[in-house]
């Protein structure tokens, strides 16, 4: 196993074997990553490959001012926000400043399978799932998510409390399947 310093400096010398041992630590978590913003797996893996490109491309300008991996996490969202705007999948968005702005009502996820609940998400228009994943998931603000995607605030705020309707919806109609379950807010 080697130190993450030791591998970002031989990944920056090209070492395949280093690349290769950066690959194998990250793959995992960065492809879960990649499967919320994609609509399926061979569009995730596409995100993920093109992603660990540019990761392998600017290694040298690494600066351990953050930890590898959020450095590297942040070159994935990235990856995945232009695939998006390459492939044209960003919906219009309505910006309707505070739009259906209310307190988080709870839903049911209690016996929901992980892989359910990311088909969920994943089946969410672009534009929600997007704002969804950046604010839910990655924790960023509305305020930051604007300025990523280039919209307003409020766009955002509007794309995020669409997609946890739409959500919530779809939790209700699949609630059937399983029985009762517990509450959990989004």
């Amino acid at each position: 196993m080697h130190s993450e310093s030791e591998l970002v400096s031989r990944c920056a010398k090209g070492e395949r074997a280093a690349q290769q041992a950066l690959y194998d630590r990250y793959c995992r978590k960065l492809m879960a990553m990649c499967l919320r913003y994609a609509k399926n797996v061979p569009e995730a893996e596409d995100i993920l490959q093109e992603g660990f490109l540019k990761i392998f491309n600017n290694i040298k300008s690494f600066r351990f001012e953050s930890s590898l991996s959020t450095w590297m996490s942040r070159i994935m969202i990235n990856t995945a926000l232009n695939h998006l705007r390459q492939k044209l999948y960003m919906l219009p968005m309505v910006d309707v400043e505070n739009a259906g702005l209310q307190e988080d009502e709870k839903i049911s996820l209690a016996d929901f399978h992980l892989n359910e609940l990311i088909k969920l998400v994943q089946s969410l228009p672009d534009g929600c799932r997007v704002v969804f994943n950046l604010f839910a998931i990655e924790g960023y603000g509305h305020k930051e998510i604007g300025e990523m995607l280039g919209v307003s605030e409020g766009t955002s705020k509007s794309q995020y409390n669409r997609a946890k309707s739409l959500l919530r919806a779809k939790l209700e109609n699949a609630k059937g399947n399983y029985g009762k379950l517990g509450e959990v807010k989004i």
